[in-house]
C-alpha cells in the first residue's frame, strides 16, 4: 500500500520550488554568518567548514541552498518525493554543486546510507511520518561523534486555526485539484478576522492563499508536539534536547513577561517547565525549531569568570534600531526573525558600544577592556544577548 504522504508530496512538492538561489549567496559571503551558525550547533568546538551533512526530507531546494552556501561541506539529501528531488537536481546542475548527493529514500530507511554525519537537518518532516519515533531513531543511528540534529516539529496551540480549517475541508470533501484550490482561496479571504487561522498569519487575512496553504490545510497526515511532548519524544529515542534554535520566545527572561509579577516565579522553575509555561503564555508558537544530540549537552553558562573568554558572534538577522526608540535608550536590538513584537532589547550608550564592538574575533574581556566597562555589568549584557538571540558564543576558549 502506497504511503499517502509520498503521493501528496509527489503531486504537491513543498516548499514551492525555486528556480535560483542567488539571494542566498550574498548573506553567506560573511564568514561570521558561518561561524555564528556553527557555534550555535557546537559552542564548545573550534570552527571548521568541512563537515558532513544529511538533509532528511530535503524538499525542493533546502539541500541545494545548504550545499551552495557551504561549499566545503559534504551534503547528502534524501526525500520520498521524486518531484522534490527533480527540483533539487535542477538546482544542483545549475550551480554545479559537486558537494551534493541526492537519493530517493524514506527517512525510516535512512540507515541504508551506512554513513555518519556531523549535522542532520530535518525540518517539517518527522511529524508527517506514520511513526515519527521510527524516523527519529533511524536518523540517530547516523549521527557521528559529537553530531547534532536540527529539527522542526509542529506545535499545537499556534496551529489551532489550521486544524479547524483542515476539519472544515475534510468534512466538505475539498480536494487538491486546481479548481478546488481556487475556490478555497476565495473562501479563505472572507474568513472572519478573529479566526485563529488569521491570528496564525499575524492578522494578515490577505495572506490566506490556498496555494500557499495547501500543505497545511490538505495534508493527509501530521501531528503536533507541545513542549512536554517534544521532550518526551526526544528523550524516549535516546537523544538530549540541547537548545531552541530561536530561544527568546521560550524564555521568561525576555520580552513583556519579564516585567510581570510572575517573572520571578517562572524563573525559579526548572528550565523545561519554564519553556512549557512560556508556550502556554505566548499561545501562538506554531513551530518548534530546536537542536538535539546523542551525547552530553554543552551549555553556554555565564556562571564563574570563564565567560570572559567567550567570543560573541552576532547572528545574521540582528540589527540595532536608533529611531523611534524608548526614552532614555541609545538603541534597540532586534532579531528580525522573531515573530513576537515584545522581543526587543533596549540598550544604553555603553551597551550599544559593546554591541558595535562585536566582530566575531575579540572575546568578551577584550571588548570590555576596549569600551572601559565593568565586568559584572558586561556579564548581564552578554547573557541578555544570548537569550534574545542576538549573539551566539564560541566558548572553546572559556
Amino acid at each position: 500500500m502506497k504511503d499517502p504522504i509520498g503521493e501528496f508530496y509527489t503531486s504537491h512538492p513543498y516548499p514551492p520550488p525555486l528556480e535560483n538561489l542567488d539571494r542566498a549567496i550574498a548573506l553567506w559571503q560573511d564568514q561570521n554568518v558561518h561561524r555564528a551558525e556553527f557555534h550555535l550547533l557546537w559552542p564548545h568546538k573550534e570552527y571548521r567548514a568541512d563537515f558532513d551533512v544529511l538533509v532528511a526530507g530535503c524538499g525542493t531546494w533546502q539541500s541545494a541552498k545548504f550545499a551552495l552556501t557551504h561549499p566545503s561541506a559534504r551534503v547528502v539529501a534524501i526525500d520520498i518525493s521524486p518531484t522534490s528531488l527533480e527540483h533539487t537536481e535542477a538546482l544542483k546542475k545549475k550551480y554545479n554543486l559537486t558537494n551534493l548527493e541526492t537519493r530517493q529514500l524514506p527517512i525510516e530507511s535512512a540507515g541504508d546510507l551506512d554513513q555518519r554525519f556531523d549535522l542532520i537537518i530535518s525540518t517539517g518532516v518527522l511529524h508527517h511520518l506514520a511513526d515519527p519515533g521510527t524516523g527519529l531513531r533511524a536518523l540517530r543511528t547516523l549521527l557521528g561523534t559529537d553530531g547534532v540534529m536540527y529539527l522542526m516539529l509542529y506545535a499545537p496551540y499556534g496551529r489551532a486555526g489550521v486544524y479547524m480549517l483542515r476539519d472544515y475541508c475534510h468534512r466538505l470533501g475539498v480536494e487538491t485539484t486546481p479548481q478546488e484550490i481556487s475556490d478555497l482561496t476565495q473562501v479563505l479571504r472572507l474568513i472572519p478576522q478573529h479566526h485563529p487561522l488569521v491570528s496564525m498569519m499575524r492578522g494578515a487575512r490577505e495572506g490566506l492563499d490556498a496555494k500557499a496553504l495547501v500543505d497545511a490545510l490538505l495534508n493527509p497526515r501530521d501531528r503536533t508536539y507541545s513542549v512536554p511532548e517534544l521532550y518526551d519524544f526526544v528523550e524516549s529515542n535516546d537523544l538530549q534536547f540541547a537548545r531552541w534554535y530561536w530561544q527568546a520566545a521560550y524564555s521568561p527572561y525576555c520580552g513583556a513577561i519579564a516585567d510581570t509579577p510572575h517573572a520571578s516565579r517562572l524563573a525559579a522553575l526548572p528550565e523545561r517547565d519554564q519553556f512549557t509555561q512560556m508556550e502556554l503564555w505566548r499561545g501562538l508558537i506554531s513551530n518548534h525549531d530546536f537542536i538535539v544530540r546523542s551525547g552530553d549537552v554543552k551549555k553556554v553558562s555565564f556562571d564563574g569568570e570563564g565567560y570572559l573568554r567567550y567570543v560573541p558572534i552576532r547572528r545574521a538577522w540582528t540589527m540595532c534600531v536608533e529611531k523611534q526608540i524608548p526614552p532614555g535608550a541609545a538603541g534597540v536590538l532586534l532579531n528580525q526573525t522573531h515573530v513576537f513584537d515584545d522581543l526587543f532589547l533596549p540598550v544604553n550608550e555603553i551597551e550599544k558600544e559593546m554591541y558595535n564592538a562585536i566582530d566575531g574575533q575579540r572575546d568578551i574581556s577584550e571588548i570590555v577592556e576596549a569600551v572601559k566597562y565593568s565586568s559584572p555589568h558586561a556579564r548581564d549584557f552578554f547573557e541578555k544577548l544570548w537569550w534574545y538571540d542576538q549573539a551566539v558564543f564560541d566558548i572553546s576558549r572559556g
